[in-house]
């Protein structure tokens, strides 16, 4: 019995999860990021943060060195990206947004917001720090049987 009850709880969570980051990463037909392929703007989405070096970007995106590669020439060709040498080897090539790159990226993570915001706004005010701390739970056991994963819930405010 507990078995069914938690096997339907994990078909329910995975059900719902994809389908509601989908509609928070939807592309409307206005988004500048309409015309990248979806490795395109994975790629994209990996430098938000920062320089990265190709070898870690194959590594973290699950493909090829020659697949970054190729990824990489076509955002550069779209101005997207750049290939600058690290500081302290210049054999090393590091991959970066340009500003065209930050700004998509940053309307995209703008019209993802402007997208939770309305979801949020739909919640009674008394169930949306439920919510957040329902799913920092989640994520905390996911990442209990994911050690290698170091993505952290940080950028969500503490209560």
């Amino acid at each position: 019995m507990a078995d069914d009850l938690l096997n339907e709880q994990a078909a329910a969570i995975a059900s719902i999860l994809p389908r509601l980051m989908n509609r928070f990463n939807a592309l409307s037909e206005s988004d500048p990021a309409m015309d990248l392929p979806l490795a395109q703007l994975r790629l994209c989405s990996t430098l938000r943060d920062g320089s990265r070096a190709m070898s870690g970007l194959a590594h973290d995106l699950g493909i090829s060195h020659s697949a970054v590669t190729q990824l990489a020439d076509r955002l550069e060709r779209s101005g997207l990206v750049e290939r600058v040498p690290e500081a302290d080897d210049r054999r090393v090539k590091m991959l970066r947004l340009t500003s065209q790159g930050e700004s998509l990226m940053r309307a995209r993570r703008e019209g993802r917001m402007r997208r939770v915001l309305e979801t949020l706004e739909r919640l009674p005010a008394d169930s949306r720090q439920s919510v957040i701390d329902a799913l920092r739970l989640l994520f905390d056991a996911a990442s209990e049987s994911s050690p290698e994963d170091d993505v952290r819930f940080t950028e969500l405010p503490v209560s």
